[in-house]
């Protein structure tokens, strides 16, 4: 997995782009990237025929990118190379996707607005379109990464997310905490207690997590974390044991271990892009 060089980043003229731009700025420093694109698309049939008269003088790409350039400049501190572009398509997943792919992007950055007014462009279609990363960020973001958890499933597909946090790692020290979810075969309630079961079975899920980063041979230190839960709420699980705080950073791969389309994404992974999380939420592709 090569480095993260080239950032995308989806602005919307909203109040959080101010925010998304803050912490591209800080992203993009500690990462040392080479160079960030800031897109917007114009959707000017939503633009409602009250208002085409009013308009029909004025050149929308001009303003807008106007405005956006100011923008960058007053938010975006890193010494890195940026570009706005601005584009009218009707779709703007696809024009995201369209850009990603000219520029060779590695990362995209777009704005959780799931406790803000409007959707914003974070979809799950966009998670799915997009070969490159996926960072989303909410408005109580703090642009600091000491702390990471890496949610994992023991699969290969978990493994990727390591390359990732490696180059977080390398000049942040940071510290990263390996978060695994298992579950109590129910299949045997009926003849074993699950107070008898417990102990052995979170004895096996600590041999198999510690095994798994063994393997890694990772040049860090990573905590392993385990929970009690269900297969089918891990994803709600690692939600509720975040709020506990000092977390500055949640990465998860696409896919899990049961996953076997290419162009799925997992579904631990797409009830964390769609929920309301107090940090970011990076998807590792």
């Amino acid at each position: 997995m090569k480095r993260i060089k080239n950032i995308l980043v989806a602005l919307d003229l909203s109040v959080m782009d101010e925010k998304v731009i803050k912490y591209t700025s800080f992203i993009a420093a500690k990462l040392k990237v080479e160079n960030v694109y800031f897109v917007h698309n114009i959707k000017k049939y939503e633009i409602s025929d009250l208002f085409e008269e009013h308009l029909k003088d004025i050149n929308l790409d001009e303003v807008i990118g106007e405005e956006l350039n100011e923008k960058v400049k007053v938010n975006f501190k890193a010494s890195v190379n940026w570009e706005v572009l601005i584009s009218e398509d009707p779709y703007s997943e696809t024009l995201i996707k369209y850009i990603a792919e000219k520029y060779q992007v590695d990362l995209a950055i777009v704005g959780n607005k799931k406790n803000e007014r409007g959707t914003g462009v974070v979809s799950g279609k966009l998670l799915r379109l997009l070969r490159c990363d996926v960072l989303a960020v909410p408005a109580s973001a703090n642009e600091k990464i000491d702390v990471i958890w890496a949610a994992i499933d023991l699969s290969q597909e978990s493994r990727k997310i390591f390359t990732r946090t490696r180059e977080i790692q390398e000049d942040n020290g940071s510290i990263l905490k390996a978060v695994h979810v298992y579950s109590v075969p129910v299949q045997f309630s009926p003849y074993i207690s699950p107070e008898a079961m417990e102990p052995k079975v979170e004895k096996h899920v600590n041999e198999k997590i510690n095994k798994f980063l063994n393997k890694l041979e990772y040049p860090h230190s990573v905590e392993p974390i385990i929970f009690l839960g269900r297969e089918s709420g891990a994803a709600r699980k690692i939600q509720t044991k975040m709020l506990s705080g000092g977390i500055d950073l949640l990465m998860v791969s696409d896919k899990g271990g049961n996953n076997f389309s290419p162009f799925a994404v997992g579904t631990v992974t797409e009830e964390l892009f769609n929920a309301d999380l107090d940090v970011p939420l990076w998807v590792v592709k």
